[in-house]
């Protein structure tokens, strides 16, 4: 960290307004070692892993979280979703990376890799989730690349154990002038993938993560460093960190405002333009559409998040959401984090619409797509169209229609 020398200090003070271009907001990782040549069986880790889904165009990279081939609530890192807004990913030296924070502060600042370890910090479980995750969009998604329906529908999404400096230490650290009510964060990648930050939310709990699951981040998930926004979008997780403005205003960055602004029925043709906490949400993962249920028991598992902080409750559907009962919350339940949920169910053969419904610590209940449409006054036959409505931040309630052969397929739009 360095603030005294008079050229650093120079070029931090007239640093122009942070650059917002595209890249990745989210997350997985890479492929793991293939089974070793010669050897007759092999019960290493490496070789039980599940394949994540992936799909790739000529500028987004996209791997999805294998959702019903996991247990508990820690996404092992080599499957963690991955959402980059490039054709490739970047290569950063750590040694030569920096952080500089500047613009609206007393002391314009530039922190190695080696001076944030060295400051307090932090070691929090949180989820991070792309702001596309479950789009209706992806429902009709024809690609066996992309894995099983709630992988590919809902695995943008994934939680893991981030460690770091809390934000507010490094802000602190600068002296925030009076009116810093905003903060633009770029990324070091080629794109300088830039979004804007509230001055409040960035005191409260956000930090700058080094290390995932006990390991330094890899590359596709912002290595060497990147900004941990708990329960907020995707894109607030700026991976890659490399500058951190403050300002006095919203910056309308490229990615922003191209990308992430959402037409509203009810606005009379405007759009939304800034999506901040996720609302409550779950999504049985296993049995899910792809697999197979067994007459007589089945234990129904699944995953509830809230970006507002705990889950409280989850509820189990076997007929479509006309009665609910009470699953099973397994602990540790942490903050803006994965909560799993279990649920004893007693197969008859029959057909069956099995459902989860989350609340949260604030109260807040998961809705249905009947009662969002409403909220968002999209009328409810335009989801069952061909080209459906975009829709960013879609937590709706995930039906699986259970057949009489005990195959199951994605009911939310029939």
């Amino acid at each position: 960290m360095d603030a005294k020398t008079p050229s650093r200090r120079r070029f931090l003070t007239q640093t122009a307004a942070v650059a917002g271009v595209a890249a990745g907001a989210g997350l997985v990782a890479k492929d793991m070692p293939a089974k070793a040549q010669g050897q007759v069986q092999s019960t290493h880790v490496f070789d039980e892993l599940p394949r994540r889904g992936a799909r790739y165009t000529i500028d987004h990279m996209t791997h999805y979280t294998p959702l019903q081939d996991y247990a508990g609530i820690i996404t092992p890192a080599a499957l963690h979703f991955m959402q980059q807004h490039s054709s490739e990913l970047p290569e950063i030296n750590a040694d030569e990376h920096t952080l500089t924070i500047h613009g609206m502060v007393d002391r314009p600042l530039e922190f190695t890799m080696e001076d944030l370890k060295r400051l307090p910090s932090v070691a929090r479980v949180h989820f991070v989730e792309c702001h596309a995750n479950s789009s209706p969009a992806i429902h009709d998604a024809d690609d066996p690349n992309m894995g099983l329906p709630v992988q590919y529908i809902h695995g943008m999404a994934s939680c893991s154990e981030w460690a770091g400096v809390p934000l507010s230490v490094l802000l602190k650290e600068a002296g925030v002038k009076s009116g810093g009510t905003w903060m633009v964060n770029e990324g070091g990648d080629p794109g300088k993938f830039s979004h804007t930050l509230p001055m409040q939310k960035a005191m409260d709990d956000c930090f700058v993560a080094y290390n995932q699951n006990g390991e330094p981040l890899r590359r596709e998930q912002g290595y060497p460093i990147r900004l941990i926004v708990p329960g907020w979008e995707g894109p607030f997780n700026v991976k890659y960190l490399r500058h951190l403005k403050v300002v006095d205003q919203p910056y309308m960055t490229w990615n922003e405002s191209m990308n992430h602004s959402v037409p509203r029925n009810d606005l009379g043709g405007k759009s939304r333009w800034y999506h901040y906490q996720w609302a409550v949400k779950s999504v049985i993962t296993r049995p899910s559409a792809g697999l197979e249920v067994r007459r007589g028991y089945n234990q129904i598992t699944g995953l509830a998040w809230s970006g507002a902080g705990r889950i409280t409750k989850v509820e189990i559907s076997a007929d479509g959401g006309k009665n609910y009962r009470e699953a099973k919350i397994q602990g540790p339940v942490h903050s803006k984090a994965h909560t799993r949920f279990t649920f004893d169910w007693d197969w008859n053969g029959q057909e069956a619409m099995i459902q989860s419904r989350a609340t949260d610590e604030t109260g807040d209940v998961q809705l249905s797509i009947a009662e969002l449409s409403q909220h968002w006054a999209i009328p409810i036959g335009d989801w069952k169209k061909l080209d459906k409505p975009r829709a960013i931040h879609m937590t709706a309630i995930q039906p699986w229609k259970v057949n009489r052969d005990g195959s199951l397929r994605d009911a939310m739009f029939v």
